[in-house]
């Protein structure tokens, strides 16, 4: 087993002080040591590294490409760090935390709005929420439920059917002003607003209306729905999103639904959790609750 290379922690905060004031000196006096233990720790660090982290000049001291590479990263290791010890210094010892991993948009539009209902109900339950984009270990993971959108099936896990959806297009109303959207052959004269994550969304949408478009694939392409629904807004072009998410643009008239062709789908809304944790009180508890949230 090959030994880690594990430098001090203190030797990453002198680090890290010395390359944000680009002096020793003041390095020094934030961290309340001398200069020159603050420049032992940098020169120990180096030796670890066999890099230079810094050129010392005439002026002061200059980060090289190494130290710059190397500050990102214990910049995230220092952040990492301090917010772990301030959890524990504020832990409850009789919550208990509950892992959730949601799909970025069906988290912000569905799951989050209906969050303080549990709370409320479960108030020793403390929530860590994720987001989640592509598939991934549940057993694995650092997660105790997980919701996805797709056939039910997940290796090792329980999977529970929450609903089904309607997939609609919408746009913004000005982007009809000169190109209306009267009839479902409009639609070639539209941008298509591609979400990376249904790929397939505007063939399937379209192949249900026994249409074909060349314009099917094309078009810009977000991560999330989220940002295709704010391009609609933005009147980039039409989106075909799932109408529960755009309820409330739909209500204020930011968005319209211009054409009104549903298309069934095979795939639906599933929260899911490891089989191996069936009896745990908290994942119980959590999936009742949302069960009794679905129509």
């Amino acid at each position: 087993m090959h030994k880690k290379l594990l430098p001090s922690m203190m030797s990453l905060q002198c680090f890290e002080s010395t390359a944000r004031h680009a002096s020793f000196t003041l390095a020094a006096r934030e961290l309340n040591l001398t200069q020159s233990a603050v420049s032992k720790q940098v020169a120990q660090l180096e030796q670890m590294l066999q890099r230079r982290l810094f050129n010392r000049l005439r002026g002061g001291l200059q980060l090289t490409a190494v130290g710059e590479l190397y500050l990102s990263e214990v910049g995230k290791i220092l952040s990492q760090t301090d917010i772990s010890t301030r959890f524990i210094l504020t832990f409850d010892g009789q919550a208990e935390t509950l892992r959730i991993a949601t799909q970025p948009t069906f988290g912000s539009r569905w799951l989050i709005p209906r969050l303080p209902a549990f709370s409320a109900a479960f108030p020793h339950v403390r929530l860590s929420v994720r987001n989640e984009l592509e598939p991934f270990d549940l057993l694995q993971a650092k997660a105790d439920v997980a919701f996805f959108y797709g056939r039910g099936t997940w290796p090792g896990a329980q999977c529970v059917e929450l609903f089904r959806e309607d997939v609609v297009p919408v746009c913004a109303p000005a982007l009809l002003l000169h190109r209306p959207l009267k009839a479902i052959d409009d639609i070639h004269s539209h941008t298509l607003l591609q979400c990376v994550s249904r790929p397939e969304a505007w063939h399937d949408w379209l192949g249900a209306q026994a249409m074909t478009s060349r314009n099917s694939y094309r078009g810009p392409q977000f991560d999330t729905f989220d940002l295709c629904i704010r391009a609609a807004i933005a009147g980039l072009g039409v989106a075909l999103v799932p109408r529960f998410m755009v309820t409330e643009e739909l209500q204020r008239g930011a968005l319209l639904i211009p054409l009104h062709y549903y298309a069934p789908s095979p795939d639906a809304h599933y929260v899911a959790y490891a089989t191996q944790s069936h009896d745990s009180p908290k994942i119980r508890n959590f999936v009742d609750w949302v069960c009794e949230q679905t129509p």
